[in-house]
C-alpha cells in the first residue's frame, strides 16, 4: 500500500513507524525508513523556521505519483511518505519516507529514491527564517546530480 501525507500538523515519525512496522506480514524482511529534521543552523547562519508553502491539490498529486512510481520499480509491499507544510520551527520533522519491502536493498533504494524526488520534483517552495532575515531555498546542483542517478 503506497501512503502519501501533505500536512500542515506536526507528526511523529516514530509512531508512523511503529504503525508500518505493525503492519508488517511474514512477506515483509526489511524497513528502511528516513526522517528529515529542521536545522538550527545552514551555511548562512541561524535558523529559526523553515516554511514550507505547495500548490494545494496538485502536490499532493504529484508526490502520490512519484512515490507510486519508486514503489513499483523497487516492489515494494508498502511506502509511506509525510511532508509538512506550513512553519516548521527548528528541530521539528519535516518530512518521513519509510519503505517496506521483501529484501533491504529495495527499500533502502526506495527511500533514498523517494528523498532526492522530494528535494528536486516535488512542488514545494522553501524559505528559511533566522535573526537576520529569511531567504529562499533552492536544490543544489548535488541534489540534482543525484536524482539523474536514478533514471540511469
Amino acid at each position: 500500500m503506497i501512503r502519501t501525507l501533505i500536512t500542515p500538523d506536526p507528526f511523529s515519525p516514530e509512531a508512523a513507524m511503529q504503525a508500518l512496522s505493525s503492519e508488517r506480514d511474514g512477506e515483509a524482511g526489511a524497513l528502511a525508513s528516513f526522517v528529515g529534521y529542521c536545522r538550527t543552523a545552514s551555511p548562512n547562519g541561524v535558523v529559526n523556521q523553515l516554511e514550507l508553502d505547495h500548490y494545494p491539490g496538485f502536490t499532493e498529486r504529484e508526490v502520490s505519483r512519484l512515490a507510486h512510481s519508486v514503489a513499483a520499480r523497487h516492489h515494494l509491499l508498502d511506502l509511506i511518505v509525510i511532508h509538512r507544510i506550513g512553519v516548521i520551527l527548528a528541530n521539528d520533522p519535516i518530512v518521513l519516507v519509510a519503505a517496506l519491502s521483501s529484501h533491504r536493498a529495495e527499500a533502502f533504494a526506495a527511500v533514498t529514491e523517494m528523498m532526492d524526488y522530494l528535494k528536486t520534483d516535488a512542488p514545494f517552495w522553501k524559505r528559511e527564517t533566522g535573526p537576520h532575515g529569511a531567504r529562499w531555498i533552492e536544490p543544489t546542483a548535488a541534489d540534482y546530480a543525484r536524482r539523474a542517478e536514478h533514471s540511469k
